[in-house]
C-alpha cells in the first residue's frame, strides 16, 4: 500500500491496525451492560408492582361486603366520584362569574347628565334617572307586594334560585310552546342587572345562577330587594322605582297609589313595551295583570284591588315636551368622550352640563325645516333635512337631525354621510389660492376636459372660455374645479379639508373636486366656520362646561378644550371670503341673502338631484343645511339654491335679529346689499308670533352666571354667620359691571 495509508478507514493516522479491535469490543460490552441493567430494572419493578397490587387486592378483600350493604357502599362511592367531578366543573364555571364582582360593584353606575342651555335653563336629561336614597321601609307596602307578587313570590323562602318556580316556568313554557313565564328569581334578575348583559345565552344563565348565590351569601334579603328596586331599568331613562315614579307620575315612590304601583311593577318585565309614555293601553293592561297577581298570591283581596281596577293610573303626558333631542344626543356623546379622559380615580357619574344651545335659534331651525318640508317637500320629492348652526369658534348653537325625532332618532346632522356636490368646491379653490399661483383675478379657461374616459360638464352644458377665478366659483363651473384639482393635486385638497375640520374619510377620486366624497352636515359647518373664524381651526362642541350636582367644576371647553391654530393664512381668507360672498350676491346662492348683513357661502347639488345643500357664514354664525331622502331616491330637480338656500336664509335671518352684527373676515365693513322683494319676503319666519330677543354674548353670560352663583353663596353664608366663602368660590369679576354686548 502506497503513501502509508492505514488498512482500515478508522483510527488515527499513526495507529496500528490491530489496536482498533479491542476498542470496539470494550464499547460493545459497555452498551450490553447498560441494556442488561435497563431490562433488569423494568422486570424487577414490574414484579414489585404486581406484588403490591396483589397485596392491595388482598387488603380490600377484607372489606368486601355482601348483600344490601354492598350496594349502599358502591352508590356512595359513585356519588363521591361524580360529586368530585361536579365540584371541579362548578368551580370552572363559577370562576368567570365571580370575576364580575372584582370591582366595587355596589358603586357601579351609569352616566346621568342634566343639560342646560347657554343661559343656564334646563333643557333635558340623558343617561339614567336614578335615586337610591329612599329607604326600603319608606316604600309603600302595596308597591313592595306588587313587585314580589309579579316577579318572585317565594323571594323570602329560596336561597337565590327558586327551583320549584323554575320547574313550574319550564312546564308552562313547554305547554305553551314558547316563553310565557320567566323562571329567574328576583336575585337572579338583580345579578343580571348588576353584572351581566341581556344576551340570551347559556353562559349568561350559568353566570347569573352563580352570581345569585354569591349575592345571597353576601347580602341580606332586604338588601337584595332594596338593590333590585333601585337598579332595575324602568324605561324612559329611569333606573329604580323612585326615579320611575318621578318620571311617569311626578311624585316620589313614597306617594304612589296602588294603581300607580301596579303600573310600575309591570315595567320590570319589559319596560320598552309597557312604558306608559309609549303605549298607555299596554301599560294599563300589564297593571291589571299585576293586580291579578296580588290576588293570586294572597297578598291582597279582590276588594282591595277593586278601586285600582276601576281607576287605572294616568301618567304625565310627555309627548308634548319640546326638547332638542338631536342636540342632546350629540351633547351626551361628547360628555361620554370627556368622561373617558378624566382621571381613573374619578368616581363621579352624575353631571350638570351647560351647553352652547341657543333655544331660540333651535326653535327657529326646527320650525323652518318642518314648514319647508310641509309646504314644498312633496313638490320637490324631499322627505328629510338636517341642519347645524354654530358660532365661528365651533360652539354649536342649534342642530336638527331629521324631520321628526319621534319617528327616527338617527341623527342626519352628525351620522349621515351625503355627497356635498359643489359645496365642496371652496376647499378646492382655497387650496389653489394657498399655492400662491392663483388669485381671484387669475384668468382660467372654462372648456372641455377629459381624464381618461371621464369628461365632466357644467350644469348648463356650456362653456364660458377665459374668465377670472372668482367668476368660475360664482357660476360654480365644474370644469374649472377639475382643472384646478389636476394642477395642484387632489391630495392637497383632502389634507386641507381635514385640517379645516372635515372628519369623514375623503376618497381621492377624479370626481373629488365636484363633491363626490361623502361628508356630514356638521363636517361642512365646521369647515366653513374656519372661513368665518379668519382661518383659525374650529373644534365643534356642544359642551361649554361640566359640573357635579354640587356645583364643583369638572371640565370646561375654554380651559380643557383644544386650542385653535391657524389653518388658512389671513391673506388667503381675504381672497376666498369675497369669492364666496360673490356666490351669494351674484351667483347660485342669492336666496340665502340676509337683510342687513353680508353672507358668504356655496350651494351644492349632486348627480340625479339626490342631495341639495347650502352652506354659508357671516361674521356671527356658520351653518349648513341638507335636503334629500334617506333611501337615496332622487328629488324632483331640487338644487342647493332653491329650498336649502331659502330655509337657511329663514333661520339665519331670525338668528341675526337683535344682535350686534360682526363683520365677516376678509369683507371688512362693506355695506350689505339691498334685498329684492322676493328674498325680503322669504326672510320672515313666524314662530308662533315670537321674535328673536336681544341675547348676551357668551362671555357676558358666563359673568352673569358667576355673579348669580356668588349671590347664592352669599345668601347661604348670611344664614350661617360663622361660615365664610372658600377662596375657590370667589368671583374674579366682583366689582365689575357686566356689559350687555347683545350677541
Amino acid at each position: 500500500m502506497k503513501d502509508g495509508a492505514p488498512a482500515g478507514g478508522a483510527g488515527s493516522e499513526n495507529s496500528p491496525p490491530g489496536e482498533e479491535r479491542p476498542r470496539r469490543r470494550r464499547l460493545r460490552n459497555i452498551l450490553l451492560a447498560i441494556d442488561s441493567w435497563i431490562d433488569s430494572t423494568i422486570y424487577t419493578g414490574g414484579v414489585r408492582l404486581r406484588a403490591g397490587w396483589d397485596a392491595f387486592v388482598a387488603l380490600t378483600e377484607r372489606f368486601n361486603l355482601q348483600g344490601p350493604a354492598r350496594w349502599g357502599v358502591e352508590i356512595a362511592s359513585e356519588g363521591m366520584t361524580w360529586g368530585a367531578v361536579g365540584a371541579v366543573l362548578m368551580l370552572a364555571l363559577a370562576i368567570p362569574a365571580f370575576h364580575e364582582t372584582s370591582d366595587d360593584w355596589l358603586k357601579r353606575s351609569e352616566l346621568s347628565v342634566t343639560f342646560l342651555d347657554r343661559y343656564g335653563s334646563t333643557i333635558g336629561e340623558r343617561g339614567i334617572r336614578h335615586n337610591d336614597t329612599v329607604p326600603l321601609e319608606e316604600f309603600p307596602d302595596h308597591l313592595i307586594k306588587a313587585v314580589l307578587a309579579t316577579e318572585d313570590r317565594r323571594f323570602y323562602e329560596h336561597f337565590g334560585i327558586d327551583i320549584p318556580g323554575t320547574f313550574r316556568a319550564v312546564l308552562s313554557n313547554a305547554r305553551a310552546g314558547g316563553v310565557v313565564q320567566g323562571g329567574s328569581s328576583l336575585t337572579q334578575q338583580l345579578a343580571k342587572n348588576l353584572f351581566l348583559s341581556n344576551e340570551r345565552t347559556l353562559e349568561r344563565k350559568i353566570k347569573e345562577a352563580f352570581l345569585a348565590l354569591w349575592l345571597e351569601f353576601h347580602l341580606t334579603k332586604n338588601q337584595i330587594l332594596k338593590l333590585y328596586l333601585d337598579r332595575a331599568y324602568m324605561g324612559g331613562g329611569a333606573f329604580g322605582v323612585d326615579a320611575a315614579a318621578q318620571y311617569y307620575f311626578g311624585k316620589s315612590a313614597r306617594e304612589v297609589t296602588l294603581a300607580e304601583a301596579a303600573m310600575l311593577a309591570g315595567l320590570f318585565k319589559a319596560p320598552s313595551k309597557f312604558a306608559p309614555h309609549i303605549n298607555l293601553p299596554a301599560a294599563r293592561g300589564r297593571a291589571s295583570v299585576v293586580l291579578d297577581n296580588l290576588v293570586d298570591a294572597g297578598f291582597m283581596t279582590e276588594g282591595q284591588v277593586f278601586g285600582a281596577r276601576r281607576n287605572p293610573a294616568t301618567p304625565i303626558n310627555r309627548k308634548q315636551e319640546d326638547t332638542p333631542d338631536y342636540y342632546l344626543d350629540y351633547a351626551f356623546n361628547q360628555v361620554k368622550t370627556v368622561v373617558e379622559t378624566l382621571p381613573k380615580n374619578y368616581s363621579e357619574r352624575s353631571f350638570v352640563v351647560r351647553t352652547a344651545l341657543d333655544p331660540n335659534i333651535q326653535k327657529a331651525a326646527d320650525t323652518a325645516i318642518r314648514d319647508s318640508l310641509k309646504q314644498f317637500g312633496k313638490d320637490y320629492g324631499a322627505s328629510q333635512s338636517a341642519m347645524v348652526v354654530m358660532e365661528p369658534n365651533g360652539a354649536v348653537r342649534a342642530m336638527v337631525g331629521g324631520r321628526d325625532y319621534g319617528e327616527s332618532q338617527f341623527n342626519r346632522a352628525t351620522d349621515a354621510l351625503r355627497q356635498p356636490g359643489s359645496s365642496f368646491k371652496p376647499y378646492v379653490y382655497t387650496a389653489a389660492l394657498m399655492t400662491g399661483k392663483y388669485t381671484p383675478q387669475t384668468m382660467v379657461v372654462d372648456g372641455p376636459i377629459c381624464i381618461g374616459n371621464w369628461c365632466p360638464q357644467n350644469y348648463g352644458r356650456s362653456y364660458a372660455g377665459r374668465i377670472p377665478l372668482i367668476t368660475a366659483l360664482t357660476r360654480s363651473l365644474n370644469t374649472v374645479a377639475v382643472k384646478l384639482a389636476e394642477a395642484i393635486g387632489r391630495g392637497r385638497i383632502v389634507d386641507l379639508a381635514h385640517a379645516m375640520g372635515v372628519r369623514s374619510e375623503l376618497k381621492i377620486t377624479r370626481a373629488l373636486p365636484l363633491g363626490a366624497a361623502e361628508v356630514t352636515v356638521i363636517d361642512q359647518t365646521t369647515g366653513y366656520a374656519v372661513f368665518a373664524n379668519n382661518g383659525m381651526s374650529v373644534d365643534p362642541h356642544a359642551i361649554l362646561e361640566m359640573r357635579t350636582p354640587a356645583g364643583e367644576p369638572v371640565w370646561s371647553f375654554d380651559r380643557n378644550g383644544p386650542k385653535p391654530h391657524r389653518v388658512i393664512p389671513e391673506n388667503i381668507i381675504a381672497m376666498i371670503n369675497p369669492m364666496l360672498n360673490s356666490v351669494v350676491e351674484h351667483g347660485t346662492g342669492r336666496r340665502a341673502m340676509i337683510p342687513g348683513t353680508k353672507v358668504s357661502g356655496k350651494t351644492g347639488t349632486t348627480n340625479a338631484y339626490r342631495d341639495a345643500w347650502f352652506v354659508g357664514f357671516t361674521g356671527n354664525y356658520a351653518g349648513a343645511i341638507w335636503f334629500g331622502n334617506d333611501d337615496f331616491t332622487p328629488t324632483r330637480k331640487m338644487t342647493g339654491g332653491s329650498l336649502p338656500a331659502m330655509t337657511w336664509q329663514k333661520v339665519m335671518a331670525f338668528a341675526h335679529q337683535g344682535i350686534e352684527l360682526k363683520p365677516t373676515p376678509g369683507l371688512g365693513n362693506q355695506p350689505a346689499p339691498k334685498l329684492d322683494g322676493a328674498v325680503a319676503e322669504a326672510s320672515s319666519l313666524d314662530i308662533d308670533g315670537f321674535q328673536r330677543p336681544v341675547t348676551l354674548a357668551p362671555a357676558t353670560a358666563v359673568r352673569l352666571m358667576a355673579l348669580s352663583e356668588r349671590m347664592r353663596l352669599a345668601a347661604e353664608a348670611s344664614r350661617r354667620p360663622s361660615a365664610s366663602l372658600p377662596a375657590s368660590e370667589q368671583f374674579a369679576g366682583a366689582g365689575a359691571s357686566p356689559a350687555i354686548d347683545r350677541n
